[in-house]
């Protein structure tokens, strides 16, 4: 091969890698910029309810990842109350910041005012740092060995939900009544921590599965192991976020990374989840922030989810 093929190839593959960086550089400014606050509602419409009853509107809210100064995020979590949700759930990695409690309060105020569940996520314990976006797709994230020095104010939140009247089903369960309808919860503290207990559904009294009545499931993380305990469990439904969708995903293919052991394809939206021959919808919120360490998205807009739970045919 002659010298001056040798450059011509040799300038094509540096044209080639000026335009694949550009490329990259534009797409990390989009994600960066205007993507991550392209808040959105997925509507989800499921028959799970006893027949005969009337729908309930319930709104999954999950990974806010609040820092002080996200006005137009604030701005939009105050609007969800248009929705007019009759039950809310919140997933948990509502903080990213040791000053996001109040104005994360602010932003929740009108959606305290409806009946409401919580489980904390892994951000809302401790601050997040910085680590390099590649180890996500070798597995889950790990905490740092100065964890206990980044603790967040999540006791704080957490009285402040509960004096609201937001019940914490951090391994534990309760049930409570909306429009007649009697909702029987459980939920586990943060698996991505590995504070998962599971304490099984509310038994009530030997009539109390006459009732009409809906076994709702919540947890942060969905690791397999929590799905299987909840589905083996009795749960009719299964609320969880902390995917972020996969957070930066490919066009057509869809999210890299669940940064658990869900599968991929999982990692955003409602699928069906089965276990020793049960079959139990499964709800994976993207989340609605992202880490203030990893401020992008990509082919993966923020979301809340609005479901209509509808009665099942009689």
């Amino acid at each position: 091969m002659d010298a001056a093929r040798i450059r011509r190839r040799l300038a094509g593959a540096s044209r080639l890698a000026a335009e694949a960086a550009a490329a990259g550089a534009a797409a990390l400014a989009y994600g960066s910029l205007i993507e991550r606050n392209l808040f959105g509602l997925r509507e989800e419409t499921l028959a799970v309810l006893p027949p005969g009853r009337r729908p309930l509107k319930l709104l999954h809210l999950s990974d806010i990842h609040l820092v002080p100064g996200q006005k137009r995020k604030q701005r939009w979590l105050r609007s969800l109350a248009e929705t007019e949700p009759d039950l809310v759930v919140n997933t948990g990695d509502n903080l990213s910041h040791r000053q996001a409690v109040a104005p994360l309060l602010d932003a929740l105020a009108p959606l305290l005012q409806v009946p409401g569940v919580f489980v904390p996520g892994s951000n809302d314990y401790y601050a997040p740092v910085a680590k390099n976006p590649f180890a996500y797709l070798a597995g889950p994230s790990t905490l740092s060995a100065d964890h206990g020095s980044r603790e967040l104010p999540w006791r704080r939140m957490h009285a402040a939900f509960g004096s609201c009247g937001w019940i914490d089903l951090s391994n534990r369960h309760q049930s409570i009544v909306v429009d007649g309808l009697r909702l029987d919860f459980t939920g586990v503290d943060d698996p991505h921590l590995q504070r998962d207990r599971y304490s099984g559904f509310p038994r009530g009294s030997v009539s109390a599965g006459q009732a009409a009545h809906l076994r709702i499931a919540v947890a942060h993380a969905p690791y397999q192991r929590v799905l299987d305990y909840f589905t083996a469990g009795g749960a009719e439904l299964i609320l969880a976020g902390h995917t972020h969708g996969g957070q930066v995903c490919l066009p057509g293919y869809g999210a890299l990374a669940s940064n658990c052991d869900l599968p991929t394809w999982r990692a955003r939206g409602l699928t069906w989840w089965e276990h020793r021959g049960r079959r139990v919808p499964l709800n994976v919120s993207a989340g609605i922030g992202t880490s203030r360490m990893a401020p992008v998205r990509f082919a993966c807009r923020p979301e809340a989810v609005l479901l209509s739970l509808v009665a099942r045919p009689s």
